[in-house]
């Protein structure tokens, strides 16, 4: 059987709940302990898929499809796990399938409430986790902050799971933050008390405070912590803000928490191996000779829009010795503006995203990147933008475009499938998940890859359109990555450029502190061999932040 630990967070929304849950998943499994990780959502969409991200952040890709919040990126990174749509539930998700239940009539007629009904769906689903995965430790964390209205049913659910599994096999967490009073020069601990006083109100005493801030905690505070919320000192966690996100799971580990819960929920845990971890924030906090990376998106006031993004780049980079430094450039105001703003960088990527909202400053970045011999990597979006830029040279036309942004253009290189057209639901109906990219041999892609297949998360409606593939061909772009009936173009690249590639899926999905993606290693290996005139050598730490 299972044991399960549950996460909350008080005071303050994006208090480090993911970063926190991962980094204990690398300390737990780095013990030899099996390790599953769920995320609860209590807002009421049904995914994250259809939401802006200007609300939501990034939406992460699962290997089967799922779009699912950015948390279980960090998941998946540090751990070392694959995780299902399973692993990201929302209230959406919830309420949708108990009011199912209650029109199939499988609840003969009974009253349906939040309290069991609501909450037995929850617990449900979390057992599910437990049980198909089979491991000994699943982690769930609860999404929100502790008082939200949302939030309540699935708080009760998780109060309600200690008392079905036994109280030897749950175990609570809250991540609270003590905010520092400047003036004064102290760390607060009233908003900490208050936040587990309400989660006591609800019927949870956590077992373990992290204690999130940004000035070293002195000892006398965690004693008072420890001694108002009524947790044991030794579970009074410290986590100060660190220059990379990914030194969090030694500062637990150097602070004791793996020893506590693998005592206190009986673990049969080996000795912690997280030797090759320390090895690596090592060298990301090193000082290196830096890589200029000008990311060109529509959401860059918001680069949460970006992580898995931005943390792939830094895995490429770092493996290359190499700190990168990303200039963040919005496109809408590229235009009239490119050459000036990219003249400094030694490499481009252009990201996902949707809409028509800054497309033609892309466009530009694209244009840039071709005339100037500047490597290029273009995401999902990245590619249609690179094919219809370099449309629009072939055949002399700004009439080039795709039907996403532009339903009557004479030259629609990049169009809906013939399986998308007619499509009016937004959410879940796009090309998602795992699908195998065929290598044609001789090319970058196959050269960057060193495998004839690989298996990469898709997350998107449009698709290079054959009508012009030829004409495109003939002229110098080359379909390097093709599906398995050679129907699709997966990756494109351009015949007479250093190294200008672009993919239809998202590869920033599998890259790992300790295995970057290839992409991203090509990439960032043209990329730093790009000498510019005047180019800076001596800029400031990035570290993936």
């Amino acid at each position: 059987m299972s044991k399960y630990i549950f996460i909350t967070g008080g005071v303050v929304s994006s208090v480090g709940k993911g970063i926190s849950v991962a980094s204990l998943g690398k300390t737990l499994k780095s013990r030899g302990t099996s390790v599953c990780v769920q995320k609860l959502d209590p807002y009421l969409n049904v995914d994250p898929g259809t939401m802006s991200p200007y609300q939501h952040g990034e939406v992460f890709v699962t290997q089967d499809g799922a779009e699912t919040d950015l948390d279980l990126g960090h998941y998946e990174r540090f751990i070392g796990i694959a995780l299902t749509q399973a692993s990201n539930v929302t209230s959406g998700q919830v309420y949708s399938s108990v009011v199912a239940q209650e029109r199939r009539g499988d609840f003969l007629g009974g009253t349906i409430q939040v309290v069991p009904h609501v909450t037995n769906e929850i617990k449900r689903r979390i057992r599910e986790v437990a049980e198909t995965s089979g491991a000994e430790l699943m982690l769930v964390e609860v999404g929100g902050t502790v008082g939200d209205i949302e939030g309540q049913p699935f708080l009760e659910a998780i109060r309600q799971m200690r008392k079905d599994m036994g109280r030897d096999n749950v175990l609570y967490i809250h991540v609270t933050f003590l905010p520092h009073i400047a003036a004064t020069d102290e760390l607060k601990t009233k908003p900490t008390q208050h936040s587990v006083n309400e989660l006591r109100r609800i019927g949870i005493q956590p077992d373990v405070l992290l204690c999130r801030s940004d000035k070293e905690i002195p000892e006398a505070t965690k004693e008072k912590i420890a001694l108002f919320c009524d947790v044991d000192r030794e579970a009074v966690i410290p986590l100060v803000t660190s220059d990379t996100i990914y030194e969090v799971p030694l500062l637990l580990e150097d602070a004791g928490l793996g020893d506590f819960v693998a005592r206190r929920l009986g673990l049969k845990a080996g000795n912690t191996d997280l030797e090759e971890w320390r090895e690596m924030v090592a060298r990301l906090k090193a000082p290196k000779e830096p890589v200029i990376i000008g990311l060109v998106g529509k959401y860059v006031e918001l680069r949460d829009a970006y992580y898995s993004v931005r943390e792939a780049l830094c895995h490429a980079a770092l493996a290359h010795d190499r700190e990168v430094r990303i200039e963040w450039l919005d496109s809408e105001q590229l235009n009239g503006m490119a050459d000036e703003k990219l003249a400094h960088v030694q490499g481009i990527v252009v990201p996902g995203g949707f809409g028509g909202r800054g497309i033609e400053g892309m466009i530009k970045a694209a244009r840039f990147a071709r005339e100037r011999k500047i490597p290029y990597l273009g995401l999902c979006l990245g590619m249609q933008i690179m094919v219809i830029e370099f449309g629009r040279h072939v055949f002399g036309s700004e009439a080039v475009n795709s039907t996403e942004f532009d339903i009557g253009s004479a030259y629609p290189v990049i169009d809906l499938r013939p399986d998308q057209q007619g499509v009016e639901e937004k959410g879940g109906t796009m090309r998602l998940g795992t699908y195998p990219c065929h290598m044609v041999a001789g090319t970058t892609a196959a050269r960057t890859y060193g495998c004839e297949v690989a298996y990469e998360r898709h997350r998107h409606r449009y698709e290079l359109n054959n009508q012009f593939r030829r004409a495109l061909e003939d002229a110098g772009l080359v379909a390097s990555g093709l599906s398995a009936d050679g129907r699709l173009v997966e990756i494109a690249e351009l015949r007479d450029h250093p190294w200008m590639l672009a993919c239809q899926f998202h590869p920033e999905f599998r890259s790992r502190p300790e295995a970057p993606h290839p992409l991203f290693m090509g990439f960032v290996e043209a990329a730093k061999s790009t000498l510019l005139e005047g180019a800076q050598t001596s800029l400031p730490l990035n570290l993936g932040k």
